[in-house]
């Protein structure tokens, strides 16, 4: 054993200097995060504050703009919210003339607008709803007061009927004068139904503004002379074909009748009426202006924010919390350095083995008292392995060629060429398990040696396919193979054939009649690729363990003795290479094999 000093990056001064750097690191990476948290969501909390009054500053004044026709009255208004707000607001047109104002500041000819105030065309950021027209902005199509008072009477009557199916509701006037109710109990089984209003009709005022809606949208859609538009009181709007009767002196529509339109076509109708109400309404209300929200003495829409009580105790609380957490860390690693001396101190009263492997001091001393003992324990379980797996694998055959040659003995068989044949058969398969379980023991043992040399892969892989192709074409199996011009790679022939050729083997025995098995080579990889019964994806980390099988239900006969892909694997790592398997349950399997290109001399797996 060396006795040379423990390197400095596993010494226990190392660690005690790495874990008090580590604290260390945590604390103030903890303490700048707590900072950064505190000073986002303070600036979140502000600048959502911030936005919900801008939001109410611009409702207010969408409110004046679609029931004034212009700004000569804004004054009041303005005012008093910057007062409230401490703010400066201005309303400027485009061309950046100022149209109201609070306070005498600076320029604003660059600054950003809040937002545009247009009844007509609303900012639905702000507003969160989907029409663009402000439903206050009525102008002609407000009902008269002799109907809206008809109206509120059919409206008081509808919640009268309401009342008396035991419902309740509120009556709700709307913008242009008309009335809803609204329900304010439940009503599961709809019995508002039989209370609902009759279809409302425009009045005489109302229905010319209505009228003049439609010729200007038809204008828009360039509508046929036989064709209209029907607007509806709320700006609904139909495509109607017209009757007319030709007979009379002045010809005059007779009957009219809705058509029915497709989804593109219905968006056109929508957008021409649309704007076509814009155009109605656009002597009604305010024209459009740009408000500015901004702080008195900078110009600047700013957003200022200061450390709240909370966020002082907040701050405070995770300071305590790094604090705990640090003594309790110290605490931890100063026990975990001293737990293995316990332990190798128990291990040495006991005579049993320590479980140390930290490579620091106290780990190399563990592992060379462990050593020995490690090394004994591990053979003692190949030992109890191999004798386990003999047995399970010997006791079939055995049990066959006794059970035959008992039935002979008591001339219940005779003993014909067809017994010879049987027992001939069950000779022949201990002979292959035992060849398999001595590869298995000389890899678990350290002495399976390859011999490489230059090998021609398509050779070998020609001889692996011919000697299976018999059994392929028994069992109704197509057997290919795809190589690319000659590759040579420094194996070891023999063994090489033997891994395609259990590779070739596993994948017949699992592959449906009717199906193929194709094995390719390329540069220095092999490949064996099967249409067969596949392998569910929880299996595939067992199929190189030994004597195991997908299927639990085979038996050597029929699913081989589960040897075959475990020395696999061991002859591949002998060369320096590696194996893989992909497989899909009911497609197929792939085995890829991948050895070096460089000569790896006789070595031991």
């Amino acid at each position: 054993m060396s006795t040379r000093r423990v390197p400095i990056r596993h010494s226990l001064v190392t660690r005690l200097l790495v874990t008090s750097v580590l604290i260390a690191i945590a604390a103030i990476t903890s303490t700048a995060w707590l900072a950064t948290r505190t000073a986002t969501r303070a600036i979140s909390q502000e600048q959502g504050r911030s936005l919900a009054e801008n939001t109410e500053v611009y409702n207010e004044l969408i409110e004046y703009a679609a029931t004034h026709p212009d700004w000569s009255a804004v004054s009041p208004l303005i005012e008093q919210r910057a007062a409230g707000l401490d703010r400066r607001i201005t309303l400027m047109t485009d061309d950046r003339t100022i149209v109201a104002d609070t306070l005498d500041g600076p320029s604003l000819d660059a600054a950003r607008p809040a937002a545009v105030v247009d009844p007509l065309n609303l900012d639905l950021g702000l507003t969160g709803g989907t029409d663009r027209i402000d439903p206050r902005a009525v102008g002609p199509f407000r009902v008269p007061d002799d109907v809206s008072d008809e109206l509120l009477a059919k409206a008081e009557e509808q919640l009268r009927c309401l009342r008396g199916s035991r419902l309740d509701g509120e009556i709700k006037p709307l913008p242009d004068g008309r009335f809803t109710v609204v329900l304010t109990t439940p009503d599961p089984r709809g019995s508002a139904d039989r209370c609902e209003a009759k279809p409302e009709t425009a009045g005489q005022a109302e229905e010319k503004a209505l009228r003049s809606l439609g010729q200007l949208a038809g204008k828009c859609l360039d509508l046929a002379d036989d064709e209209g538009l029907e607007i509806l009181p709320d700006f609904s709007a139909y495509l109607i074909n017209i009757s007319v009767d030709e007979r009379s002196v002045r010809p005059a529509p007779r009957e009219t009748f809705r058509v029915d339109v497709d989804a593109d076509e219905a968006a056109l109708i929508s957008e021409c009426v649309e704007q076509s109400r814009r155009s109605m309404l656009q002597p009604h209300v305010a024209p459009a202006v740009l408000l500015f929200i901004t702080a008195p003495d900078s110009g600047a829409d700013q957003t200022t924010f200061t450390l709240s009580g909370e966020n002082t105790v907040r701050i405070v609380t995770v300071t305590g919390a790094v604090l705990v957490a640090t003594i309790i860390v110290t605490v931890l690693v100063g026990r975990r350095l001293v737990r293995p001396l316990r332990t190798l101190t128990d291990a040495v009263d006991r005579q049993q083995p320590a479980p140390v492997s930290a490579p620091d001091e106290i780990g190399r001393l563990a592992r060379a008292l462990n050593d020995s003992t490690h090394r004994r324990d591990r053979a003692e379980a190949q030992r109890r392995a191999m004798v386990s797996d003999v047995a399970h694998e010997l006791r079939t055959p055995l049990t066959n060629i006794r059970s035959w040659l008992e039935a002979a003995q008591d001339d219940l068989a005779p003993t014909d060429a067809q017994l010879l044949d049987l027992l001939h058969e069950e000779a022949v398969l201990l002979q292959h398990i035992i060849d398999d379980l001595a590869d298995l023991a000389a890899a678990d043992a350290g002495t399976l040696r390859i011999h490489p040399e230059p090998t021609y892969v398509r050779d070998v892989v020609t001889q692996v396919v011919d000697s299976h192709r018999g059994t392929a074409q028994a069992a109704g199996i197509a057997l290919t193979v795809q190589i690319d011009e000659d590759p040579v790679l420094p194996a070891d022939a023999v063994r090489l054939r033997q891994i395609v050729g259990n590779l070739v083997s596993n994948a017949i025995r699992y592959t449906p009649p009717g199906g193929s098995v194709t094995v390719a080579a390329q540069d220095t990889t092999i490949t064996v690729r099967d249409t067969g019964v596949g392998i569910a994806a929880e299996h595939l980390p067992k199929i190189f363990d030994r004597f195991w099988r997908a299927d639990g239900s085979r038996t050597r006969a029929t699913g081989g003795s589960g040897l075959g892909l475990p020395i696999t694997q061991h002859l591949v790592k002998a060369h320096g290479g590696t194996i893989d398997v992909q497989s899909t349950l009911g497609e197929g399997s792939l085995f890829t094999v991948r050895l070096p290109d460089t000569p790896a001399g006789p070595r031991q797996e």
